[in-house]
């Protein structure tokens, strides 16, 4: 087993990517980024990976305690680092301390400083004229933040970063017990300088805490599942993490129930028991019946039914909108690359947003190997799947779903897979030898290529080659 990620790997992630950024800036060079995203792009790429291999060898000794507090203090600095320079930053490129094209972001801060002016008495009525509860949870919080500190959006962000700092914690105590303590830290320390991570600190969007709430419940239904001890307080926060889900997007409510099941009916008996096994799926079927009636369950039905339509019109606005190539990005042809997308967008195609996140999205398909190996291992190498269902059914669960809801390459929809995704790029990289290490080298010349192709559909579905 390799404890670390190796020195080796990280130099290879970084010579790959100026590579890639080379090729397609002189390959498109009529539609090469402006130099403050490609500056941007490589302070994050080589950040994220000289300082996973440094610290994974530099905290590997450290007390389990130790490291979590060492994991949560480097998060939180480099978080709170970010939000003070992306506030300037989008300050002076757009105008106000928002995003590009901030519409979701200047809708829920808008909504959330009105109703905390307004009171919780029109908070009440507001929500009660509404059909569905989706898209519900992030405004509540923001309306929270601004009865108690104002409507000042960087103290919603000191937030983000505090709920992203104890996602990395989280991540560690979750991924511990399922691959191992190593692997573990590996996990732990991905997250911690993982770009995208950082950079939805300073968005005022509700990834961030819809992530936080995604981990606290793997982290506790994994509990649950694994302790010898539980009652109704473990039972139930894993339920209400469920059930907050709900609240920020319907599908992950959903499919954080599923996995919750596919954990309880596929994990080893000797690992949960069958008596506990059997009251805690009893125990669910109790509850999920009570629920079936309800708006929620009214929802999702409503959004499944929609699934193929949704596709449709998807594909159709954007085909419309100039991509003339976004017909061909079925679920059929995505679904099978969701381990490794959304790929880099390296080129200027207006897109802003993408250009900020384009060195994070380079190393999600820089890692897409290690989560491959670390499936094949899963399956049909050490074949302990079953012990890890919970993480994989919660990612296969929802990056299959996305693949055929029409935001199948959507950064935003799929950044909900990438906790699990790096636990498992850590599990992969733990498996690595001399004789699998074969299949990484292919895989440096593939992501290349796969960027470069990215920067010619990009460019090309727009009628601009």
């Amino acid at each position: 087993m390799i404890p670390i990620f190796p020195d080796k790997i990280a130099k290879k992630g970084i010579s790959m990517y100026l590579m890639a950024l080379a090729i397609v800036s002189i390959a498109f060079f009529r539609h090469a980024m402006p130099v403050v995203y490609i500056l941007l792009g490589i302070m994050l790429v080589t950040g994220f990976f000289l300082l996973s291999s440094s610290c994974s060898k530099k905290w590997m000794r450290y007390p389990v305690k130790k490291f979590a507090w060492r994991v949560f203090w480097a998060a939180l600095l480099l978080r709170l680092a970010w939000v003070v320079f992306s506030y300037f930053f989008y300050k002076a490129q757009t105008g106000q301390p928002f995003e590009f094209g901030a519409a979701d972001a200047m809708g829920y801060h808008e909504e959330a400083k009105w109703l905390a002016e307004a009171g919780w008495d029109m908070v009440r009525q507001y929500y009660g004229f509404r059909n569905g509860v989706s898209d519900m949870g992030y405004p509540f919080w923001l309306i929270v933040i601004y009865r108690i500190f104002g409507p000042s959006v960087f103290v919603a962000r000191v937030f983000k970063s505090l709920f992203s700092a104890l996602t990395c914690v989280l991540i560690y105590r979750l991924a511990r017990r399922n691959i191992g303590e190593f692997p573990g830290r590996m996990a732990a320390i991905f997250c911690t300088f993982m770009p995208n991570l950082i950079i939805y600190c300073g968005l005022h969007v509700k990834e961030t805490e819809m992530l936080f709430l995604i981990v606290a419940f793997l982290e506790r239904a994994d509990y649950l599942i694994r302790t010898r001890r539980y009652g109704i307080f473990t039972i139930a926060v894993p339920a209400l993490l469920a059930l907050s889900l709900f609240f920020f997007r319907t599908v992950l409510g959903a499919v954080a129930i599923i996995s919750l099941f596919a954990g309880l009916i596929f994990t080893s008996n000797k690992l949960v028991g069958r008596t506990k096994k059997a009251v805690l799926i009893v125990f669910g079927v109790v509850s999920i019946a009570g629920f079936a009636g309800g708006t929620i369950a009214t929802e999702v039905e409503g959004y499944w039914e929609m699934r193929v339509e949704n596709q449709i019109l998807k594909r159709n606005a954007q085909t419309a909108g100039g991509n003339q190539w976004a017909k061909y990005a079925t679920g059929t042809i995505l679904a099978p690359m969701e381990f490794f997308m959304p790929l880099s967008t390296m080129v200027d195609t207006g897109q802003e947003n993408q250009m900020v996140l384009h060195g994070g999205n380079y190393v999600r398909n820089f890692f897409g190997i290690f989560v491959l190996l670390a499936l094949f291992y899963a399956i049909f190498k050490d074949k302990n799947w079953r012990n890890l269902s919970l993480i994989g059914a919660f990612a296969v669960g929802y990056l299959g779903v996305i693949s055929v809801s029409g935001y199948g390459n959507a950064e935003r929809f799929l950044l909900p897979g990438l906790p699990c995704l790096l636990i498992m790029a850590a599990y992969g990289i733990s498996k690595l030898n001399a004789r699998n290490f074969k299949y990484v080298k292919y895989w440096y010349v593939v992501v290349v290529l796969m960027e470069v192709a990215w920067a010619y559909f990009k460019i090309g579905s727009r009628g601009l080659l």
